[in-house]
């Protein structure tokens, strides 16, 4: 892998009045503000001209006041990261960042994302979908002991929560309905943990997570200061070049475009699994992407101009 390949060689010019969209009303507001300053702020060091929107009434307002040429989308969750963002903006005529609204939405929904990637072959945690405590019953004597419970369009694991009874399943898939009408439980794959980047149509190196706590949860990936993260991620050169592969093809699989990052198991044989797809990854002192791309070779403001470059190629 080439850090020149991957890093912008446009002129500041070239990408007119950037807005950085973030914030938004998402269950992930708090984490989007974070990155998208930290965006805005690399853009302006850049020399870029570059202004924020904390996305919320008055969006639609300010879209049409605002002299924008392109959009930074730095909206996690829901209303930024599943399609709706990007349709309205391509409707408004302006060029933004990252997948489209068909790999947004679908990388939003873990639950098609796994019908996807199941009806292409590629693994993928076994699960269920619950919507009653007969549900949490069935899928208990289906599925086993340990399991993950999840709202099926939430990141950041907000309401995720591991659970080792019957009784437990159905406290956490009520506390997940709490933020989806849509609750996926999937079998616990026992191993270490993976991310995987794509930046430009390159696979970033991988990086291994190590947490003391039950999972990666919300307090681990933003909080906690004890979550270890591990590049090289320690894999044999072959074992990561599987790795790499496997992920190349979850992202064809969704369509994603510019970056995204995948989350993967292994369990105790070696086999990778294949959790979900991220494409408006987070940009905060904590986050991944950043740190898989200075494993490349790119700081911060050389990542941010990169996935900034991309959405100009794009337009070719």
């Amino acid at each position: 892998m080439s850090a020149e390949n991957l890093k912008s060689h446009l002129p500041v010019a070239a990408f007119g009045r950037v807005a950085v969209l973030f914030g938004g009303k998402s269950a992930e507001r708090e984490i989007s503000l974070k990155s998208g300053n930290a965006v805005l702020g690399a853009l302006q060091g850049a020399g870029v001209d570059a202004f924020g929107i904390d996305v919320g009434d008055d969006f639609l307002l300010r879209l049409t006041r605002e002299k924008i040429d392109r959009a930074f989308i730095v909206l996690h969750g829901r209303g930024g990261e599943d399609g709706s963002m990007q349709g309205l903006l391509e409707c408004a005529g302006i060029p933004y960042t990252g997948s489209g609204i068909l790999a947004s939405a679908l990388a939003m929904d873990k639950l098609r994302t796994k019908q996807v990637w199941q009806s292409l072959g590629l693994p993928t945690p076994r699960h269920a979908v619950l919507s009653s405590a007969d549900d949490c019953r069935a899928a208990a004597a289906s599925l086993g002991f340990p399991l993950i419970v999840k709202p099926a369009h939430e990141g950041s694991s907000i309401g995720m929560a591991k659970v080792q009874s019957v009784e437990e399943l159905i406290v956490a898939w009520q506390a997940a309905s709490q933020y989806d009408a849509e609750v996926l439980v999937e079998q616990w794959i026992q191993g270490p943990e993976f991310t995987i980047a794509t930046l430009r149509g390159q696979v970033l190196p991988p990086i291994a997570l190590g947490t003391p706590h039950s999972f990666y949860d919300y307090d681990a990936k933003y909080l906690a200061n004890d979550t270890q993260y591990r590049i090289p991620c320690g894999l044999d050169a072959a074992k990561e070049e599987e790795l790499k592969a496997i992920t190349v093809r979850a992202c064809e699989a969704v369509g994603t475009r510019g970056w995204a990052r995948v989350d993967v198991m292994q369990d105790a044989d070696g086999q990778f699994w294949l959790l979900e797809v991220n494409t408006v990854p987070g940009m905060t002192d904590h986050s991944l992407v950043p740190m898989a791309a200075q494993a490349a070779g790119l700081d911060f403001q050389q990542l941010v101009l990169a996935i900034l470059a991309d959405s100009v190629e794009a337009q070719g």
